[in-house]
């Protein structure tokens, strides 16, 4: 059986138009394909480089910018290490990609914009999002358009990061605007499924859905078990290092939720009881007012001082 048997439809016929014109196969990119995760311990956030090393061109996925809501103080010393690990890689930056708007950490996506000048994007449902909060924070001048990002992706669009190919899947549950990057033989799942010891993302904010969050894990386990997938958090179960990398053949046989839960209405069932126990993340009404707004922080004031605003109330 050739290699391209256990390819997506989208990457098959890349395969065969590349096998036609003597170009290398899926299985030859992939094997440039390098992924350096970047661990922030404040938020378990896992930010990503992936670089095709044989053009030195790179993506950056969900970067942080360092903020500390005790103090206010906002530092871009997360985003700094990945500019110095591009930097010291001689990379070049084509893409700066979120997976979905944030509510445990600020994006440091607008910050990396005017450092490198890679445009970024994010899934094209952020507009859902964006008039939802919008009236959270009684904003009804904000342009819920998603005009604060260069590209937006819709379910299925394709892209390159050099020349590894790489596919938008639509992955809603956690946000309504989620999304996975698939991108050769890796996927950058984030808030939807977690390392199989600590199972799947929460689904009680608003807009979140445990029915929609089921069937987004679905469609990610249908990916070729060899696909390595890329979380976005890991919050060190057992006290053990951190970890972000596994597959989606481990995920189908170890992840403890999906264990557990072999059903729709079982997965819901686990879901919608576990996040009853889970308070608000300490960060989310200060992320979303900046993470809906592309990662810019506010403008600011006649002091020269920025503002966050916080509704008394708004997720009782």
């Amino acid at each position: 059986m050739g290699n391209h048997a256990l390819l997506l439809p989208w990457q098959r016929k890349s395969f065969l138009s590349r096998q036609r014109s003597g170009e290398p196969g899926l299985d030859a990119l992939s094997a440039t394909l390098q992924v350096t995760g970047f661990y922030d311990k404040p938020s378990g956030s896992i930010q990503y480089v992936v670089a095709d090393t044989a053009t030195r061109r790179c993506a950056i996925i969900d970067p942080v910018l360092d903020f500390d809501e005790k103090s206010g103080a906002t530092a871009t010393k997360n985003a700094d290490t990945l500019l110095d690990f591009i930097k010291d890689e001689r990379l070049v930056v084509e893409w700066i990609l979120d997976t979905h708007p944030h509510a445990d950490h600020l994006s440091a996506a607008h910050y990396l914009r005017q450092k490198t000048g890679a445009p970024k994007a994010i899934g094209d449902r952020i507009v859902d999002v964006q008039k939802l909060w919008k009236v959270i924070y009684n904003w009804p001048d904000f342009p819920a358009d998603g005009s604060q990002w260069d590209k937006l992706f819709a379910d299925g669009d394709t892209f390159s990061v050099g020349n590894i190919p790489a596919r938008v899947l639509f992955s809603p549950g956690h946000t309504l605007a989620s999304i996975t990057y698939v991108i050769g033989d890796a996927a950058f799942v984030h808030d939807t499924l977690f390392m199989p010891d600590s199972g799947s993302a929460r689904a009680d904010f608003p807009g979140g859905s445990a029915a929609r969050l089921w069937r987004s894990i679905q469609d990610i386990l249908a990916l070729p078990d060899e696909t390595r997938l890329f979380v976005g958090h890991d919050y060190r179960a057992g006290g053990r290092e951190a970890r972000w990398e596994s597959t989606v053949a481990e995920q189908k046989a170890g992840n403890i939720h999906l264990v557990a839960a072999h059903t729709e209405a079982d997965f819901v069932a686990l879901r919608e009881a576990r996040d009853k126990t889970l308070p608000m993340p300490r960060l989310i009404l200060h992320a979303l007012q900046v993470n809906m707004n592309g990662g810019r922080l506010p403008e600011p004031e006649a002091n020269g001082r920025r503002y966050l605003k916080f509704p008394l109330d708004g997720l009782r």
